[in-house]
């Protein structure tokens, strides 16, 4: 986006991670230092979450466009373990927020289908995994929630990302070994043979943004994960 002269402002619940993320785009686009901003914005408080979505907004101020990456690590839950404490701080991050964003957002993003929102599930939307029952509700949600967005917000186009895995900081939860494990897993069972790269499921963003014939709809890249 950088590259085609966008204004880019990240935001993330850590403020040193916000920075962070300034900096190395400042310094892999030097050029253009003067486009690039950060906010933090806490996303894990049931008692702030809308408040801290609405006052990022404002900070912001008028927008082309919304991407919604935000998540947290993820965690295998037996139904047995489940309560309410935990659904909701499962949903945080990956449901309430992002619904807040559809209603705060389209104040502020200039309008028409020129404008958008992008939202970001995961494959196990689409293909279930064991113990997976309560992250895979608020992922499935996400289907509906951009579709009723879609028809809410018209004609501001509200479409969603479902990515397979893709090394990004989402698994630093993991040690370096378990990672490599992981992905070496991953990878001698895709058909494409690698795991996913930031590089390549950001196209499928940058596609969401430019195509203004694109709403209520699920692109969904995963290195052939559904057919294995």
């Amino acid at each position: 986006m950088l590259e085609n002269k966008c204004t880019v402002i990240v935001s993330s619940s850590n403020s040193e991670r916000v920075q962070k993320a300034v900096e190395s785009l400042k310094q892999s686009y030097p050029s253009a230092s003067g486009r690039i901003s950060g906010y933090a914005c806490n996303l894990g408080d049931q008692a702030t979450i809308e408040d801290n979505i609405k006052q990022l907004f404002e900070k912001v101020g008028e927008l082309d466009h919304v991407i919604f990456t935000a998540g947290d690590p993820l965690a295998a839950t037996p139904i047995d373990d489940v309560n309410m404490d935990k659904m909701v701080k499962a949903g945080m991050v990956r449901f309430f927020a992002p619904l807040f964003v559809g209603k705060y957002a389209p104040k502020y993003l200039k309008g028409g289908r020129e404008s958008s929102i992008t939202f970001t599930t995961g494959a196990v939307s689409e293909r279930p995994i064991g113990n997976w029952s309560l992250i895979g509700s608020f992922a499935t949600g996400l289907h509906g929630m951009t579709r009723g967005l879609a028809l809410d917000l018209k004609p501001i186009r509200v479409n969603l990302v479902s990515p397979g895995a893709v090394v990004t900081e989402l698994w630093n939860h993991m040690t370096e070994q378990q990672r490599s494990q992981y992905f070496k897993s991953v990878e001698e069972k895709l058909p494409t043979g690698k795991v996913g790269q930031v590089t390549d499921v950001v196209e499928s963003y940058l596609y969401a943004l430019k195509d203004q014939n694109l709403t209520g709809s699920m692109i969904s890249t995963n290195g052939g994960h559904l057919l294995v």
